[in-house]
């Protein structure tokens, strides 16, 4: 199938690197939020952050006022219809995919294919809500879109192989490589990166050692471009905990239990850069560890 049309549902830190990555590859882009300031902060974001490529030479001004010509934007959910690729970057709630799901199905083209930016549900069980499980595939960009080279795809145990096929070339359109699947939870990246964050706060919890002295251990230590902690600000604690409750129910395996100290740090609302608060306080000019 020649996908040119694309759908992308939610306009937050996923949804408008996906409109920014797939608009720079030439595609036409609809961006749907249930929030208009979402959605005109989102088109702002993706202009400042071409702007940046522009002034590293890794754009030049033509492609990026032409890529911007290609994204428009939709409060109405009904308007992504005619697109030949939807793409769902809403919160990390199942019950909240669905719906979006079922509120779509009526509007679509038959050969419309759908997929989810999930970084760990069950694309199996998503599918099976729709009216295409053999069209519907987990399509999981990593954070910050623009800058990420991997996508992870993920075939639930429905999809044919023309869609699998179709979403490789989609991939190696925009300048990315794929890495296949299959539909187990948190697929491959979550499932080796999340329980190693996790690890991280338990060994915070016990007094192994402080965020500086654990961050600082695996950045000079393991060569991380990032410590634990501080990639777990990055990505969001709320994020990184609905994970780890994932893999914990999914697989059913004690040594997946979310640390305590991490559900405190979700409950107390300190999730991370996105909040101010985390592992670190990002209130002043440089980062203070909280513990």
């Amino acid at each position: 199938m020649d996908i040119r049309k694309v759908g992308v549902v939610g306009a937050g830190q996923m949804g408008n690197g996906i409109a920014h990555v797939f608009a720079l590859a030439g595609y036409d882009v609809l961006l749907n939020d249930i929030s208009r300031d979402s959605l005109d902060k989102a088109v702002a974001l993706i202009g400042r952050n071409m702007d940046r490529q522009v002034s590293r030479e890794k754009i030049t001004a033509a492609e990026k006022d032409a890529a911007m010509a290609r994204i428009s934007t939709t409060l109405t959910l009904a308007d992504l219809g005619p697109s030949d690729l939807i793409i769902e970057a809403a919160t990390e709630r199942e019950t909240v995919k669905q719906a979006i799901f079922e509120d779509l199905l009526p509007h679509l083209k038959p050969e419309t294919i759908l997929t989810s930016n999930t970084s760990s549900i069950s694309i199996t069980r998503l599918a099976s809500r729709t009216d295409r499980p053999e069209k519907f595939m987990g399509f999981h960009f990593m954070n910050p879109v623009p800058v990420m080279q991997l996508v992870e795809l993920i075939r639930g145990i429905a999809t044919d192989e023309p869609t699998y096929k179709t979403l490789l070339k989609v991939v190696e359109s925009l300048g990315k490589t794929a890495a296949s699947a299959e539909d187990f939870p948190a697929f491959i990246v979550n499932r080796i990166l999340m329980p190693m964050i996790n690890e991280a706060v338990y060994t915070l919890y016990e007094g192994v050692g402080s965020v500086k002295s654990i961050d600082e251990s695996l950045k000079l230590g393991a060569n991380h471009p990032m410590g634990p902690l501080e990639l777990a600000d990055f990505i969001g604690l709320d994020t990184c905990l609905a994970i780890m409750n994932v893999l914990h129910e999914g697989l059913a395996d004690t040594k997946y239990r979310p640390c305590p100290l991490l559900v405190k740090y979700v409950e107390a609302g300190w999730l991370g850069r996105k909040t101010q608060r985390g592992f670190y306080d990002y209130r002043g000019d440089v980062p203070v560890p909280t513990r």
